[in-house]
C-alpha cells in the first residue's frame, strides 16, 4: 500500500539520519567540538564548503595540531555531517543537508539565548516512578531532562517553567521505557513557601553563575590580535550555556543575575568581531 511504504521510508530516513552527541552539541572543548562551531558560524553562512587547508590554518591559530584537526574532519564526515570532495590535488568538505538543518536550528538557539521572555506563571511538572534497580533508565531520564532544562525537586519529580517542553519530557520518558509509570502536568503554583526557594532546591544556580562569571572574565577587555581565532572561541564558549542554564524567567532569578550581563557581552563581542572574522575566514577559504 502507498501509505504503508511511505511510513516505512519515513522511519528508515529517521533511523539513518545522523545524530550528534549531547557532549558535542553543548560545545565540547575538543577539535571536533570546535569544528562544529566553525561549521555553524563560518561555513554555513558562506557557501557551505571549506577547503582542508582553510580549516587547518584556522585551527592552527587556536593551537590545535594538524593531526587532531584532520581526525575531527574525518570523524565528523563519518558521522554524516560533512561530505568530502576532490578538486585535483586539493580536498574540500561540504555540509550535508542534515548538517545544514542541525546547524541552522543550533544557531537560532545560541543567538537567541539569554534574551528575556514573557512567562505565564505555568509549570511543567513531571512525576516518574523508576525502580532503584533500573539504573540505566534513571540515568537516561536524569541526564536528558537536565539537558532539557528541567530541575529536580525530589527523586522522580521534575519541573520547568517552559510549558512547550512537555512534549520533550514525554519523549524522554517513553524512550527510557518508563512512560507507563509517569505523569506530566501543566500547572500553576499556589502558595505554601517561596518560589525562589523552590527554584534554589531544583537548580544549582550559583554553579551556573560561576560559569557566566568565567565567560565574562575571559572575553571582556581589549580587541584581540587574532580576531578570527578569538571569535571562534567566543561562540564556542557561549554554545555551552543553553545546556547548563535552565533559562528561568527573570522573576525567578537571583538579584543581579550574571547571565544577563554575560549575554550582553556575548552580543556585543559577536557584533564587533563577526565582520572581520568572516573576512579572515574567506581569505583562508578562497578558491585558488
Amino acid at each position: 500500500m502507498p501509505g504503508g511504504s511511505s511510513e516505512v521510508a519515513s522511519e528508515e530516513e529517521h533511523a539513518a539520519a545522523p545524530r550528534m552527541s549531547r557532549r558535542h552539541q553543548a560545545g565540547a572543548h575538543s577539535a571536533r567540538g570546535l569544528l562544529l562551531t566553525v561549521m555553524g558560524e563560518l561555513i554555513l553562512p558562506g557557501d557551505g564548503m571549506a577547503w582542508t587547508s582553510a580549516v587547518l590554518a584556522a585551527f592552527a591559530r587556536m593551537g590545535i595540531a594538524e593531526k587532531a584537526t584532520r581526525q575531527a574532519l574525518m570523524r565528523t564526515s563519518q558521522a554524516g555531517w560533512l561530505r568530502s570532495e576532490r578538486d585535483g590535488r586539493r580536498a574540500r568538505w561540504v555540509l550535508t543537508p542534515a548538517a545544514r538543518t542541525m546547524l541552522t536550528e543550533g544557531a537560532e538557539r545560541i543567538y537567541s539565548f539569554g534574551q528575556p521572555r514573557d512567562w505565564d506563571h505555568r509549570w511543567v511538572v513531571v512525576s516518574a516512578r523508576i525502580p532503584e534497580s533500573d539504573r540505566q533508565a534513571r540515568h537516561v531520564v536524569r541526564t536528558r531532562l537536565t539537558w532539557a532544562g528541567f530541575g529536580a525537586l525530589s527523586a522522580g519529580l521534575w519541573i520547568s517553567p517552559h510549558t512547550k517542553r512537555a512534549a520533550e519530557a514525554e519523549r524522554v520518558l517513553r524512550e527510557a521505557g518508563v512512560g507507563d509509570d509517569a505523569s506530566i502536568f501543566i500547572a500553576e503554583r499556589a502558595g505554601l513557601g517561596d518560589a525562589r526557594s523552590m527554584v534554589a532546591a531544583a537548580w544549582d544556580l550559583p554553579a551556573v553563575e560561576a560559569e557566566y562569571e568565567s565567560f565574562s572574565a575571559q572575553f571582556r577587555g581589549q580587541a584581540p590580535p587574532d580576531v578570527l581565532a578569538r571569535h571562534i572561541e567566543l561562540v564556542h564558549a557561549w554554545r555551552r550555556f543553553p545546556a547548563i542554564d535552565p533559562a528561568l524567567p527573570r522573576e525567578l532569578l537571583p538579584a543581579g543575575w550574571t547571565g544577563e550581563r554575560a549575554a550582553l557581552l556575548f552580543a556585543e563581542r559577536h557584533r564587533l568581531w563577526l565582520g572581520e572574522a568572516t573576512r579572515q575566514w574567506e581569505r583562508l577559504n578562497a578558491r585558488q
